[in-house]
């Protein structure tokens, strides 16, 4: 589980925009990339995200 006092300071590297937490990633605001959580740590690479294909299109 991520601390609720980390996730008020994450941001999206891609959009600069708040996240939350959901279905155990980190999900963009804005955007909808879904970052993932290995071991605790929160993996907030551009390139390890998942898209959210509702937002692509």
């Amino acid at each position: 589980m991520i601390d609720q006092e980390l996730l008020k300071i994450l941001a999206c590297p891609l959009c600069k925009t708040d996240v939350v937490l959901k279905d155990e990633k980190i999900v963009c605001v804005k955007c909808g990339r879904r970052y993932p959580i290995k071991d605790g740590i929160p993996i907030m690479l551009i390139e390890e995200a998942e898209l959210d294909e509702k937002k692509e299109k």
